[in-house]
């Protein structure tokens, strides 16, 4: 960077009265003497060897010389004036509403909340249930985190998680009914929590598209499936992060070793002019931070039969037993 700029202050005699027209304008402004602003435009004039003002006039007219300096001068200045506005506005304090898909605010985000709190004591937040893409667009909302394909029209958005599904289930009900092979779905309740597309891609991926189906529940969201589950009502798809915990702590089972990507990904949202607002931004940061941070632990299968991305081709029974190379593949960090 070049290091030969003009001084600051003659800069700022420059920009007042190019802007307010007068000298004296440019000195009740500055608070200095008429003088002094004469004496500063001088310099300025002096270091670029050029005049920057028309004098005779009443107004003070700028010559192409001063009118090429203006621009970068006051946008230099309204930076100097953003920047320093943020600095001095409290930056950990205040209301932050929040909306977020239902099962990852309940199996995620909730159970990690005091490590947000804890940094941010003064940060009060408002938490939602809800995967609606039109809060983006809504003034009571500050960010979204949205389950979806990122394109919301004139909103920021970023990557915040891909998602990796499997089969979960309770210890309880695996007990009582196995699940040795894809199979032995028909005789489970399958738990959706959407129009049943998700179910669809893990059949096909697992050569199961032809099995006949039993009972099957849907549900509005992936919480609601998952909870499900976790009462013995039948066997939902879950994900690392949102399941992850639930099966680390044995609440969950993965019957089989096959995961497919999901047709969405997690994403945080919000609207373009909030997105600088220091509140917003140590949030943000903070999910993704958490993310990174505290991942989830790997995941073990009950299948002695890993496949990943390729169809299940044999019905092999299940065992208790486990290997560490035999989990599910782990989604994607962002």
């Amino acid at each position: 960077m070049n290091s030969r700029l003009p001084p600051l202050n003659p800069l700022r005699a420059f920009e007042a009265t190019a802007r307010r027209g007068s000298v004296s304008a440019a000195a009740r402004e500055l608070n200095v003497t008429h003088g002094a602003i004469s004496h500063q435009i001088r310099a300025l004039e002096q270091t670029f060897n050029a005049s920057l003002f028309e004098r005779g006039g009443k107004r003070m007219k700028l010559t192409p010389q001063g009118a090429l300096l203006l621009p970068a001068v006051t946008s230099a200045f309204e930076g100097i004036a953003a920047a320093t506005a943020a600095m001095m506005r409290p930056t950990t304090s205040g209301e932050l509403r929040i909306t977020c898909v239902a099962a990852l605010l309940s199996f995620w985000m909730i159970p990690r909340l005091h490590l947000f709190t804890e940094q941010y004591p003064d940060i009060q937040l408002t938490l939602i249930a809800s995967n609606d893409p039109s809060n983006l667009f809504s003034q009571d909302v500050d960010v979204c985190l949205l389950y979806g394909d990122g394109n919301w029209g004139d909103s920021w958005s970023r990557l915040w998680s891909q998602l990796e599904l499997f089969p979960v289930v309770s210890p309880t009900l695996l007990n009582s009914r196995p699940l040795r092979s894809v199979k032995d779905l028909q005789d489970h309740v399958l738990l959706h929590g959407d129009d049943g597309r998700e179910w669809n891609t893990w059949l096909a991926a697992a050569d199961g598209s032809d099995v006949p189906r039993g009972r099957q529940h849907f549900m509005s969201d992936a919480r609601l499936s998952t909870e499900a589950a976790l009462h013995n009502q039948g066997v939902a798809l879950g994900d690392t992060i949102t399941a992850g915990s639930l099966i680390a702590k044995g609440e969950l089972i993965v019957p089989f070793a096959l995961a497919v990507p999901a047709n969405d990904a997690f994403y945080v949202a919000c609207r373009n002019e909030v997105r600088a607002a220091p509140i917003v931004k140590v949030f943000i940061d903070w999910l993704f931070s958490a993310l990174e941070n505290n991942p989830m632990p790997e995941l073990q299968s009950s299948a002695r039969t890993v496949i990943r991305g390729r169809p299940v081709k044999d019905d092999t029974e299940a065992t208790p037993k486990s290997d560490p190379d035999k989990a599910p593949k782990r989604r994607a960090k962002p």
